[in-house]
């Protein structure tokens, strides 16, 4: 079969390698160039490519069964696998410690040695129609065939957007974040942590959170409120760099006794959640013989660090569906959309209910007992029930959707319920650490608060 991909991200690469392996013809079509000579990267397009990112265990397996090479190639890159102990003492594969530049080096890399994938850099102007399916697509004016297309430009792909509604789910969270790498000193340990691969205090109006990366690299976030005009400041260096240092924790990471940023502040700007299936406006595929996957069929906020995640457990889905169906594109893409909707959905909206419930606490509402929990509320009442955290270990290694924190829901609610609140994290208030914003700036070069 002819298959054409709209970009060469994760998603593009890892399903375009996987078909090629497969004996299939497969082109993606990219308008990154790639690593330059130099051997910087910039990722055009891709803002997120330099932001912190978790790579859990699932994504190694899907490497492990689709590209081992590109496995390798992470691996000898850096990349650091970790495990986690449960309750019974027994330790399991967790997660991957990895930049996220690291791991699509990797799969680039072995990717554009797979025959049969050929990775053009170029636009696509439009997918071609023959008979009310798609047949290719155009490139600067020359028409591809493909037997397939798919849609792997991610969320800010414009080629496709007309044929499918606003996101059926989602939308603006009313969060933004800003973060930075760094890295340890040689011989420089870490500083404190709550699991192999992060470390999260919950302020009083806002977050920091730390991804470990490879090699002793780390990002720190500060997320915050969006309407928030002072803390918007964060993205000078001088206001994040006075704010990390004043909380609690995170100081001890970024002392400079201890690590160097190596990267400038990144601002990550507002973050959404989105879901949006195969279909169009009427309820039948957007255009058969088009899929769409990874970002472009499942965005979310990037606190629990589920997105490549749910990119390639779309990937291999659609993977297992093509070895299924063969050319009869139209079954492919009907399964696929009810699979998505059963398997992925469901963690864009277990964002959103966090994320909403997140900025109203924020905003100084208490928890509202009327409603169900959201699954960081359910999370946090393990503080005061134990039995409930041995409960989310599905849920938290993403082997279980979050539907199953719905047994021990009604225990967190009860805690609640009685007056229990989940203890704020020591360091300073949102208004203190705008205080704190406001006093860096003064004293350095930056454009004046609005």
């Amino acid at each position: 079969m002819r298959v054409a991909i709209i970009g060469a991200g994760p998603a593009g690469l890892f399903v375009g390698a996987a078909l090629a392996r497969r004996g299939h013809q497969v082109i993606a079509v990219e308008r990154d160039p790639g690593p330059a000579a130099d051997g910087s990267w910039r990722r055009l397009g891709v803002m997120q490519f330099h932001h912190a990112h978790a790579f859990r265990h699932q994504v190694v397996q899907a490497l492990q069964e689709e590209l081992p090479e590109a496995l390798r190639r992470w691996l000898a890159a850096g990349a650091e696998p970790v495990q986690t102990r449960l309750p019974d003492g027994t330790e399991i594969p967790m997660a991957m410690r990895s930049r996220r530049e690291t791991f699509e080096r990797a799969l680039r890399a072995s990717a554009l040695d797979q025959p049969g994938l050929q990775v053009r850099r170029g636009h696509v102007d439009e997918v071609t129609r023959r008979d009310g399916r798609a047949s290719g697509i155009r490139v600067a004016g020359t028409d591809l065939a493909a037997d397939l297309v798919i849609d792997a430009s991610g969320r800010a792909g414009r080629v496709t957007r007309s044929l499918r509604p606003a996101p059926a789910s989602g939308g603006p969270c009313g969060i933004a974040y800003v973060d930075r790498q760094y890295q340890l000193h040689p011989g420089a340990g870490p500083g404190p942590l709550m699991s192999p691969i992060a470390w999260q205090a919950d302020l009083d109006g806002y977050q920091a959170i730390i991804f470990i990366h490879e090699r002793g690299m780390f990002s720190v976030l500060l997320v915050r409120p969006i309407a928030d005009r002072v803390l918007a400041q964060l993205r000078h260096e001088a206001a994040f760099t006075a704010a990390a240092q004043a909380i609690p924790g995170l100081a001890d990471w970024v002392d400079p006794a201890r690590s160097r940023p190596i990267t400038p502040v990144l601002p990550g700007g507002p973050l959404l959640n989105a879901y949006r299936g195969q279909t169009g406006p009427d309820g039948r595929l957007a255009l058969p013989g088009l899929v769409f996957v990874g970002d472009a069929v499942a965005t979310t906020t990037p606190t629990f660090g589920r997105g490549v995640t749910t990119t390639l457990l779309q990937a291999q889905r659609l993977l297992g569906l093509i070895d299924e169906h063969g050319a009869d594109t139209g079954a492919i893409g009907e399964s696929f959309d009810a699979w998505c909707a059963e398997q992925i959905k469901p963690w864009v909206d277990d964002h959103v209910r966090m994320d909403e419930a997140t900025w109203r606490r924020w905003a100084g509402e208490d928890v509202d007992l009327r409603r169900p929990l959201p699954s960081d509320l359910i999370l946090a009442a393990g503080e005061a029930d134990p039995s409930i955290r041995a409960a989310a270990i599905g849920y938290l290694r993403m082997t279980a959707l979050p539907s199953s924190l719905h047994a021990v829901e009604p225990r967190a609610h009860a805690r609640y319920a009685q007056g229990w609140r989940p203890s704020l994290a020591p360091g300073p208030g949102r208004g203190e650490l705008a205080d704190i914003v406001r006093a860096a700036l003064r004293t350095a070069p930056a454009p004046a608060l609005v």
